[in-house]
């Protein structure tokens, strides 16, 4: 997810099914990803925050991208095989009915983008992110076309529906709900319409995301809206879900200039894909990222926890000493945490500088702002393992 871009013409933004939902439910629709979004409803950002974490909220993430990667021979070992020249992480081990979190790397160890990878059985399907779809789409055409058909899901929306509150929401829709664990994923009946559900979403709450059938997500949406507990959620909220959840925004605070290891990601590459494992290497980057797993990197992705009241936002330098003069690092991500009360943020700093405590300062509008090295997420996850 990225930031909002203002200076887009409106004529040129697509919409997603929901739009005229949104628009009907008084979203304050901005500029986002190339899509016109909304940013929040009429309790605003500060309530749809709270209300995620007390109960349940629902966005619409349909400007994702959805891919299907449909292997020529039938088997999706081999779908998964060859996706396993584009990402640090084992697909041919994920079982089929869960997914997995990956990175598409570049030839010199950046991330391309972040993506879900889910195993449906007969094929695998991919979530990226709306701002590098087109982009992923070719790299996975021109990469793997030999193996598998690369397949965009463009006839589908897709919802998040998040919060402690989300099972039993939908349990009522679907009855599967209740079963799944964190990272389920695959085909499920949801109030009549064949879905695809899993059981994961970008806040750090319980919850689910639902790829629908286009021409039935607002009726789906309605039908989850209907229930007391559920609020829709705009994309101001989702940022600062996800910032107290310590997740990394793709162009933010990981892009082609961070590898998986200076962006705390190194949970994310299974061993058998790391140096002395069954299938070491052989994605892209890959001379520059595994040497990284045992020597470390120069930098690493941190999280900050500011000492006063003033958030420290994106952009901002930061400096070992109140006088420094050169800069050590840089703050990709900061706003307020809702649920904490209290400014947050993450960013880069060198690797011995990012030992939990440790003080740093902040440049704000001239003034240095003193800050620490805090453990992430700043708020406990309540997935369901």
């Amino acid at each position: 997810m990225a930031e909002p871009a203002a200076a887009t013409s409106s004529s040129s933004l697509k919409r997603t099914p929901l739009h005229a939902l949104h628009v009907s439910l008084g979203g304050k629709m901005v500029p986002f990803a190339g899509y016109e979004m909304p940013v929040q409803y009429a309790p605003g950002v500060l309530r749809e925050h709270l209300h995620t974490r007390a109960a349940a909220g629902l966005f619409d993430v349909s400007h994702m991208g959805q891919v299907a990667l449909v292997p020529k021979s039938g088997t999706a070992v081999d779908a998964a095989a060859a996706l396993e020249r584009l990402v640090p992480q084992d697909i041919i081990g994920i079982p089929a009915g869960r997914q997995r979190y990956a990175q598409f790397t570049t030839a010199e160890g950046g991330i391309r983008d972040d993506l879900m990878v889910a195993n449906f059985g007969e094929h695998l399907v991919l979530v990226v992110n709306a701002a590098c779809k087109d982009a992923d789409i070719q790299l996975l055409r021109d990469g793997l076309s030999d193996v598998c058909e690369v397949q965009p899901l463009i006839d589908r929306a897709l919802l998040a529906l998040q919060g402690p509150k989300a099972v039993s929401v939908l349990a009522k829709f679907c009855a599967d709900a209740g079963a799944m664990r964190f990272m389920d994923s695959g085909p499920r009946m949801v109030d009549g319409i064949a879905c695809y559900v899993s059981r994961s979403g970008y806040t750090g709450e319980d919850g689910y995301e639902i790829s629908v059938p286009a021409d039935k997500a607002e009726q789906l949406a309605e039908a989850l809206l209907s229930d007391k507990d559920v609020l829709p959620i705009g994309l101001g909220a989702r940022d600062s879900l996800r910032l107290e959840a310590g997740l990394c925004l793709y162009g933010h605070d990981i892009d082609t200039t961070t590898t998986p290891v200076e962006a705390a990601l190194e949970w994310s590459v299974q061993k058998i894909r790391r140096s002395g494992g069954a299938r070491a290497g052989g994605f892209p980057g890959a001379a520059k990222i595994l040497p990284q797993f045992d020597a470390g990197a120069a930098r690493r992705r941190v999280g900050l926890r500011p000492e006063g009241r003033a958030p420290v936002r994106e952009g901002a330098t930061l400096f070992a000493t109140a006088d420094a003069s050169e800069p050590v690092g840089k703050v990709t991500s900061g706003g307020f945490g809702p649920t904490l009360n209290a400014p947050i943020a993450m960013g880069y700093v060198p690797t011995a500088l990012a030992a939990l405590d440790t003080q740093l300062f902040a440049d704000v509008r001239g003034q240095r702002l003193p800050l620490r090295v805090a453990a992430t997420p700043f708020v406990p996850n309540t997935y369901k393992r």
